[in-house]
């Protein structure tokens, strides 16, 4: 007995199923802030002290400058220390 071939559309609704399995298992914490520069500079601080960054790999994942002149940022640590 042959195989059965499957259609595309099979193929792309397995495949997004295992790429959601794989996402769900990310084990980092993030969150994301929209603050003026001051209050964004001690609010990484603060996460950098609280979540040692040899501790928990604490790390900026991402920032910006907006229009407005206040920074959006996100930043992440591994729990695996809490």
């Amino acid at each position: 007995m042959a195989p059965e071939r499957q259609k595309p559309a099979d193929i792309a609704r397995r495949l997004a199923q295992r790429s959601a399995k794989s996402r769900s298992g990310d084990s980092w914490r993030r969150e994301t802030y929209t603050l003026p520069r001051g209050e964004a500079r001690d609010k990484a601080r603060e996460w950098f002290v609280k979540f040692p960054k040899a501790a928990y790999m604490t790390e900026i994942e991402f920032w910006r400058e907006l229009s407005d002149g206040r920074i959006e940022f996100t930043i992440r640590r591994l729990p695996s220390a809490d």
